[in-house]
């Protein structure tokens, strides 16, 4: 019973096709990771004592509702969504899943050494192939690169880009900057050979303060600053001209919500028209860049009240921008159902499946 009212809320009583383009999956410890290092790092986890990334529990608290929703925390203390049997109970099979992208976040952004950090990443990446997308054809997955080595992502793009498990290159919200600068070009040219989509999802480290103007306090002042930041992210990549650069490019916006989209893009093209000859490559309406490039997935819903969220869809000016996402296990107490409601029927077969087919080429 608890499953099926879960899936209620999950897809909002949807009953078609489903692609979730946003399940988590959690490292349970390093010890699974052994297997795929060399043994020079496995001496250096040992003479270090390294468990985890500090910046996993700084982004996800262990015992925070937003991290994991209760009714999914294992009650034997397991991680939860570590194992791929749990996933298929909590998701794949209750929601009908078609497709689902795996998006593993372990906090790899902090780790300061560039060696170590390019050799977890190959690690959990190769963890990924083996105990997950091996096991059941549903699966696709983002593949985990270094965040502060742009000539060491690609490298590891390359190393894993062409199996067809992997759609999606994971990068963390919080960079150490933002990603249109051109420091990142050997990360997007990867990208782009590829054929792969970019997924900027919640989480990271930068190289200065949590907030534009200084360090947060609080948990709750540093996970609502993740909306300015996909601002900053989205400025970025538009302005520096990657869309132009890299014609075929995608790019996805996870676990960040989706209200704000439509003021961003009234804003880049408000000031776009007075600006436009200092970024010339900027060539058309900023939203109209944005909405052929990007695509954002629902959750963490935040609609507000019921009667503005026709209001909040028919700003962003296209149903094909939104993606169903999950966002298991984390924790978020608005009903997809709401969402649905204020579309057309088929527009929810596009938010529910369609969007991602075409976004992730499934």
């Amino acid at each position: 019973m608890e499953l099926a009212l879960e899936q209620g809320t999950v897809t909002g009583g949807w009953t078609g096709d489903v692609v979730d383009v946003d399940v988590h999956v959690n490292v349970p410890s390093v010890d699974v990771l052994r297997p795929y290092l060399a043994p020079q790092w496995l001496e250096w986890i040992g003479e270090i004592g390294f468990s985890a990334p500090p910046s996993l529990v700084t982004k996800y608290p262990a015992g925070s509702s937003i991290t994991c929703a209760p009714r999914w925390l294992p009650a034997d203390g397991r991680a939860p969504s570590s194992e791929l049997s749990v996933v298929r109970e909590h998701v794949l099979e209750p929601l009908g899943v078609e497709r689902a992208v795996l998006n593993c976040y372990w906090g790899l952004d902090c780790m300061r050494n560039p060696d170590f950090a390019a050799a977890l990443a190959s690690a959990v990446n190769d963890w990924l192939i083996e105990e997950w997308l091996e096991h059941d054809d549903r699966l696709r997955a983002s593949l985990i690169v270094p965040a502060h080595d742009p000539a060491a992502a690609a490298r590891e793009i390359d190393r894993v880009g062409g199996h067809p498990g992997f759609v999606q290159v994971f990068l963390p919200l919080w960079s150490p900057m933002p990603y249109g600068n051109r420091t990142w070009l050997p990360l997007w040219e990867a990208i782009d050979r590829r054929g792969l989509v970019a997924g900027i999802h919640y989480g990271g480290s930068s190289q200065g303060p949590t907030t534009t103007t200084g360090w947060a306090t609080w948990f709750l002042e540093e996970h609502a600053s993740a909306v300015p930041m996909a601002w900053q992210q989205l400025t970025s990549l538009l302005g520096e001209g990657l869309f132009q650069r890299f014609p075929q490019l995608r790019v996805s916006l996870l676990e960040t919500g989706f209200t704000w989209l439509g003021p961003l893009l009234w804003r880049l093209d408000k000031e776009w028209k007075g600006l436009r000859r200092e970024v010339p490559w900027v060539d058309r309406l900023p939203s109209e860049i944005l909405r052929e490039h990007v695509r954002i997935s629902i959750q963490p819903i935040g609609a507000g009240p019921a009667e503005d969220f026709r209001r909040v869809v028919d700003w962003m000016g296209s149903d094909e921008v939104l993606m169903f996402g999950s966002d298991y296990p984390h924790g978020h107490t608005q009903d997809v159902g709401r969402l649905l409601e204020v579309l057309s029927p088929s527009a929810c077969a596009r938010l529910m499946a369609d969007n991602a087919r075409a976004q992730y080429s499934l």
